[in-house]
């Protein structure tokens, strides 16, 4: 079965990029055309207007006992495949080989971090909520603290979250919103989206990685964190501690992308080893 899960918004516009960084990448999310503006401001149009307090618990109750489907990290690899979208000029090959490249490039800048290679392997993985009939807007793109006002470097700020009910409601709209001040972001209320829920199931299959690399997973998307440094109000000494590491991620999950694909099958036993270590076994999902 084909998905189309779009462009993910997050790898198409980022206003906010370092400028020396987009000289040197300049071939990555090179969207300059309309139409396919149109249509990430419109992901982000109903991600900014849904993703409320009360849609992001109703998405933790509903996938929360983990029972949609039973399988090996191995099979939800594959089955990524099935979310291939056309329409990206960035990766016209099937999301594996994305996923194998990440892993692949984080294996050759950190040879002896085995666990960051796999990290690099599942990072994706929680995209499988389309086959599970999620929008877009609840899948992918940038991700954001619900529950307290949007800070300035999230994508579309000011023109997509006038109809978002949470900010006309007093509980939500000031800048620290339901939160205390440096609660710690595991306190925090994500928006919901594949970072979110990778992240729930792999706390929940205890995968027996160290924390970095929850913290990778779960907030590879938070770029108005790791790349605007918002929201620092909510942060804890443990959470910028782990920022580093998110962003040392982040770049071989952007520009890894290249035209020379891995070889999967020969690497396949490499990272099967890496997931009878950490992940084994039938996982619920």
């Amino acid at each position: 079965m084909k998905v189309t899960v779009g462009p993910d918004p997050s790898l198409v516009y980022r206003p906010d990029v370092d400028p020396e960084v987009a000289k040197d990448k300049a071939s990555f999310r090179n969207y300059t055309s309309g139409p396919l503006l149109d249509r990430v401001f419109t992901t982000y149009k109903l991600m900014h207007t849904h993703q409320t307090v009360d849609f992001v618990r109703s998405k933790h109750a509903q996938f929360g006992g983990f029972s949609y489907k039973k399988m090996t990290v191995m099979e939800a690899v594959d089955l990524l495949d099935g979310l291939l979208d056309e329409s990206d000029p960035d990766v016209d090959f099937p999301n594996s080989f994305h996923a194998f490249q990440t892993a692949e490039g984080i294996r050759k800048a950190h040879p002896d971090k085995d666990w960051f290679h796999l990290v690099g392997l599942l990072h994706d993985l929680g995209k499988v909520l389309a086959l599970f009939g999620e929008p877009q807007w609840a899948v992918v793109g940038d991700t954001f603290p619900v529950g307290c006002r949007p800070q300035a470097s999230v994508v579309f700020r000011d023109s997509t979250f006038q109809d978002n009910p949470d900010l006309q409601d007093p509980r939500y709209s000031t800048e620290l919103g339901m939160y205390r001040p440096h609660c710690g972001l595991d306190r925090v209320l994500m928006s919901w989206g594949h970072d979110e829920y990778m992240y729930q199931v792999m706390k929940f299959n205890k995968f027996s990685l160290p924390p970095e690399a929850f913290y990778m997973i779960r907030f590879h998307s938070f770029y108005p964190w790791h790349t605007g440094s918002d929201y620092q109000q909510l942060c804890s000494q443990q959470d910028l501690a782990m920022l580093p590491w998110v962003q040392e991620f982040n770049k071989f999950d952007l520009y890894t992308k290249c035209p020379d694909l891995p070889d999967v099958d020969k690497l396949r036993p490499y990272y099967q080893g890496l997931i009878d270590k950490y992940c084994p076994g039938i996982l619920s999902w």
